[in-house]
């Protein structure tokens, strides 16, 4: 179930690549990656941590990972 107010979404691309998984899970001062031999995992219970700081975006190869707003209806 997604958070309350956002979502992340990987993409499968990178979903199995443990080095991303290890930059991403270090990036994200809320903990909302997890990196683990099998590449990267969502966090779930702490997406309503998520304060929008676009650092997980920065170290991901661009589109890989996306943030969706589930209060922004466009």
């Amino acid at each position: 179930m997604p958070g309350l107010f956002i979502d992340v979404q990987v993409s499968d691309d990178i979903a199995s690549d443990v080095a991303i998984a290890k930059k991403l899970e270090e990036s994200c001062s809320v903990d909302i990656f997890k990196a683990s031999d099998k590449g990267v995992e969502v966090v779930e219970a702490n997406l309503d941590e998520c304060v929008l700081c676009d650092l997980c975006l920065a170290v991901a190869p661009k589109g890989s990972v996306r943030i969706v707003k589930l209060y922004d209806q466009d």
